[in-house]
C-alpha cells in the first residue's frame, strides 16, 4: 500500500496548544485504538523503515508564554507556533513514526547556571541572563557561594577552582559563556512537564502504534550546564577528574533508526548542541550517517530576549553547518514521503 498522510484527529485543537491542561488519558487511549482500527495503523514493531522523532525539551518552561524561559524567537510566538506544527506533524505521520524520544530538561535550585550558585563581594547574586566570563571570576566579580558549597556538601576551594576551570573550558571549546538562567525546568514543578498538547500527541501515538516513548532526563548535575541531551557542556573537573559523561547509549540508539527527525527547543541551545554532539559521533563513525538526520526547521526557535540577547544568527549558522555536513533541513509541512532518503 502506498503511503498517505492521515487526517488530524478532532480532539486536537490548535488554539489549545499554548495552554496547560490535563490530558484525558483513558478517553484518548480508547480513541487511539479506534483510530488505529479505522485507518489500518499497524504496530510500530513491524516497521521495516524505522523513524525516530527526537523531541527536545518540549516543556512548559520553554513553550508556554507566561512560563520562565519561553522561547519566542524574533516573532515573539516561536515555541507556541512550533508546537502547533509539531503536533500536526505527529498526527499526520502517525502510521510511520516508529518511536518518539522526548527529552526533559531537569533542574533543582542549586546548579551552576542559577543565580543562587554565585555571589559578588557584597553577597549579592547575579541577575538572570548575566553572562559570566573567565575574567569575571579571575577578578573576583563573581565567586562560588559558600552556602551552596555547604548545601551541596562540596569543598569550597574545589567549587571555586571548578567555577574558574569551567568558564575556561567553555571559552577554550568555543561554547557560550556561562549564562545565569532564570530558575526553570524545576523537578516536580509544572514548568518541567511536557506541553499538554504535545504530551497528548505522544500518548496518542504510543497507544495507536504500541510504541512506548523513550523519555530521557538531562540537566540534574549541579556542576555543569547540560544543553545537549547527548552530554553535558563540561565533563572534567579542575583536577582532571570526571564529573559527568556523554550518553553513548543514546547516541547508539538514535543511529539504529533508519531516519531520525529532530525538533524542539531551543534551536540556539539544546537543539543545536544535541545535533552538534550527534554530528560529532557520526563523523567519528561514518560521514554518510549524517544523511539519516532530518531537522524540522519550522518546529524549533532560537532564544531571543528583546533588548538582552538574540541567538538567531548563531542558530541559523549552526543549521547551515549541519546541512553542509549532510543532514537534511526540512519543514514539517512538507510530505514526509518526499524527503530525500525516506523509504515508505
Amino acid at each position: 500500500m502506498s503511503y498517505a498522510e492521515l487526517p488530524v484527529p478532532s480532539h486536537f485543537v490548535l488554539d489549545r496548544v499554548g495552554g496547560v491542561w490535563r490530558v484525558p488519558y483513558q478517553e484518548r487511549a480508547e480513541q487511539a485504538r479506534q483510530w488505529a482500527r479505522q485507518h489500518g495503523i499497524a504496530p510500530a514493531s513491524g516497521d521495516s523503515f524505522k523513524i525516530g522523532l527526537l523531541a527536545v525539551d518540549v516543556q512548559n518552561t520553554f513553550c508556554i508564554r507566561e512560563f520562565e524561559l519561553f522561547v519566542g524567537g524574533r516573532s515573539g510566538t516561536g515555541a507556541e507556533d512550533d508546537n502547533r506544527r509539531l503536533c500536526d506533524f505527529v498526527y499526520r505521520n502517525l502510521r510511520v513514526l516508529t518511536q518518539v524520544i522526548p527529552t526533559m530538561d531537569t533542574h533543582q535550585a542549586m546548579q551552576i547556571f542559577h543565580s543562587i550558585y554565585l555571589v559578588d563581594g557584597h553577597g549579592k547574586h547575579p541577575d538572570p541572563f548575566t553572562l559570566i566570563a573567565v575574567e569575571d571570576i579571575e577578578q573576583g566579580r563573581w565567586k562560588f557561594d559558600p552556602e551552596v558549597a555547604r548545601g551541596l556538601h562540596i569543598d569550597y576551594d574545589f567549587g571555586q577552582r571548578h567555577l574558574l576551570g569551567y568558564a575556561k573550558q567553555l571559552r577554550d571549546t568555543g561554547k557560550y559563556n556561562l549564562t545565569v538562567w532564570p530558575y526553570h525546568s524545576m523537578l516536580g514543578g509544572i514548568g518541567h512537564a511536557l506541553v499538554s498538547a504535545v504530551e497528548e500527541a505522544i500518548f496518542f501515538h504510543g497507544v495507536a502504534r504500541y510504541s512506548q516513548p523513550d523519555f530521557r532526563i538531562k540537566g540534574s548535575n549541579p556542576l555543569t550546564e547540560h544543553y545537549s541531551v547527548l552530554g553535558p557542556e563540561v565533563t572534567v573537573g579542575p583536577d582532571g577528574q570526571a564529573i559527568a559523561q556523554k550518553d553513548q547509549q543514546l547516541v547508539d540508539r538514535l543511529l539504529e533508526f533508519d531516519a531520525i527527525v529532530i525538533a524542539g527547543q531551543a534551536k540556539s541551545h539544546c537543539v543545536a548542541w544535541t545535533i552538534d554532539d550527534l554530528l560529532r559521533s557520526v563523523l567519528e563513525r561514518d560521514r554518510a550517517l549524517a544523511g539519516k538526520v532530518y531537522l524540522l526547521e519550522d518546529c524549533t526557535s532560537p532564544v531571543v530576549i528583546p533588548g538582552v540577547i538574540d541567538y538567531t544568527d548563531e542558530a541559523d549558522a549552526a543549521f547551515r553547518r549541519f546541512a553542509d555536513a549532510g543532514m537534511h533541513v526540512v519543514r514539517s509541512t512538507e510530505p514526509l514521503a518526499g524527503w530525500p532518503g525516506i523509504e515508505l
